[in-house]
């Protein structure tokens, strides 16, 4: 097993993420099987209970984990299903070292930070590393991407695990990518002492960057890199320039013109193999059209729909469609705003802040005939305004929001929890489409399996009034409804679960590539 360490130095949100989902793709253009670990540092056991315009995006893996949206990026670029274990927090692993104190497993010692706490970092990290994928195989590469900035006192017992595992390893099993900031001055000039004095903090806790990673706003160009390459001692070839590109999906594109390939088999002893192009033939596909569509959120921050971005991207590229996105605040937009879109998306969420508005957005998208397409909230919210304005409830709401006729209600299996924690209904779940329909057509399968995060549901008592006002619930898991349509509008959706969650590049979820297209023909008739 290769494994690859990606740690970050100057400030936090550079992109290591991305940049270890470049690297993970240029290896997997070469025919190796990688996969990828998220460390993060917060006491949290995970990301579910996070606050989403602080943290962003709580991604939902097939297990039910809620982990860090990084984790999203590796499965989008890698093509691959992961695991909770394939996130690591503090959280999980104090807790696991403290339930082995309370059963005696030490014997009487005194648990330390070293070795107990950095132990069970190295045994996470093996377990992930040699979880199979579905077909028995296990990867060749492992990416472990340490969250957080060098010198966070938060990440030192991580590093340390980082830094013993390089002794512990085979010479050509383990390198280590270190990701910075080299900032422009206003004379212009790209300036490498934040960098310089990220590698020396790197170099005080044993460490030290055989690739550095220079994320900036333009190239970096030779002069530069001969500095850092003589500063951080390591080669020239080492220093890696990444400048911002127009899509993420191109940083792997770029990074193998950096030469990134060749240095990784140096170092890793691998086979220099030639790269698979039909990944950079995807993503430089030219658009020959364009929509725009609303997405009515809650949040201002486009971090907590990074999914939802992607799998637009991903279907408007399949359609050779460039995709425009018009963020809508759901609690002061204007219906005028939504007449000059191609198509109204009404996005998953909690509590009762914009509720309202998006009702409204999707009353319009009905009554309008706009293609329209509700995620999780957006299924709970389409019911509740079919029920409002077409089967005349006036008072229909959800049990979340407060009192009125609850056409949307408590899971049963929700009532009397006294954690937040993952206890929400997580991760895949089966659901059979009914004949006929417009998820039928889109799926073309019978059962299909996809992501959920939701505590609440169609009120039982209400399905078959809703069904007989000609509201349709095209895909159910046993009395539970998954998808709702109707047979009159050019595109009308709503799924309770999250197909965004298993959107990919080469493989675009099948409900947002139906909505893009419908959107893209919605405009033509305008």
């Amino acid at each position: 097993m290769k494994y690859i360490i990606i740690t970050g130095g100057v400030m936090s949100g550079l992109g290591k993420g991305i940049t270890a989902a470049s690297v993970g793709r240029i290896l997997k253009n070469r025919g190796y099987r990688v996969t990828a670990v998220k460390i993060d540092p917060y006491l949290n056991i995970d990301a579910g209970t996070m606050n989403p315009a602080q943290h962003g995006e709580v991604f939902v893996l097939k297990d039910g984990g809620e982990v860090d949206l990084d984790l999203g990026n590796y499965e989008r670029f890698l093509d691959i299903e992961l695991t909770s274990p394939h996130n690591i927090t503090t959280g999980k692993v104090y807790r696991t070292v403290i339930e082995k104190e309370r059963r005696g497993d030490f014997l009487g010692e005194t648990v330390q930070i070293i070795p107990h706490i950095t132990d069970q970092i190295k045994a996470c990290i093996q377990q992930a590393a040699e979880e199979e994928f579905p077909d028995g195989t296990k990867a060749d590469a492992c990416l472990v991407e340490v969250g957080g900035t060098v010198g966070d006192i938060e990440s030192m017992p991580f590093l340390e695990a980082i830094r013993q595992m390089r002794g512990e390893l085979p010479e050509h099993d383990y390198v280590l990518i270190h990701v910075t900031l080299i900032p422009e001055d206003t004379m212009g000039d790209l300036k490498t002492k934040p960098t310089q004095h990220s590698v020396k903090a790197l170099r005080e806790l044993g460490l030290h960057a055989d690739i550095i990673v220079g994320r900036s706003e333009r190239p970096i160009g030779a002069q530069t890199k001969r500095k850092i390459s003589a500063f951080c001692d390591l080669p020239q070839a080492g220093v890696i320039s990444a400048a911002t590109v127009p899509d993420i999906y191109e940083v792997p594109m770029e990074m193998e013109k950096e030469g990134l390939a060749d240095v990784l088999s140096t170092h890793l002893n691998l086979e220099k193999r030639e790269a698979d192009s039909s990944w950079y033939r995807l993503v430089t596909r030219e658009y020959t059209n364009r929509v725009t569509i609303a997405i009515v959120s809650k949040y201002g921050i486009e971090d907590v729909y990074i999914s939802i971005k992607e799998a637009l991207k991903h279907a408007g590229r399949a359609l050779s469609t460039e995709v425009k996105i018009a963020w809508l605040d759901a609690e002061r937009f204007e219906t005028c705003q939504l007449k000059d879109c191609d198509g109204v998306l009404i996005p998953g969420g909690f509590g009762k802040r914009g509720i309202e508005g998006k009702i409204e957005a999707i009353r319009f998208a009905r009554e309008n005939s706009v293609p329209f397409l509700g995620l999780c909230l957006g299924f709970q919210l389409c019911v509740v305004e079919y029920a409002r304005n077409v089967l005349g409830i006036p008072d229909a709401t959800s049990e979340e929001i407060g009192g009125g006729t609850h056409v949307i209600a408590l899971l049963p299996e929700q009532e009397g929890l006294m954690e937040l924690g993952g206890t929400m209904r997580l991760g895949d779940y089966p659901a059979e489409i009914r004949d006929g329909t417009l998820a039928m057509k889109l799926y073309g399968q019978k059962v299909i399996t996809e992501r959920h995060r939701h505590r609440y549901e169609v009120n039982p008592r209400c399905i078959s009034r809703l069904e007989d006002a000609g509201l349709v619930f095209s895909a159910r898991n046993k009395n539970r409804m998954e998808c709702a349509e109707l047979p009159s509008h050019p595109f009308f959706l709503a799924t309770q679960f999250h197909p965004e969650f298993k959107s990919r590049p080469t493989n675009p979820a099948p409900p947002y590539l139906g909505f893009v297209e419908a959107c893209r023909a919605n405009k033509r008739t305008k």
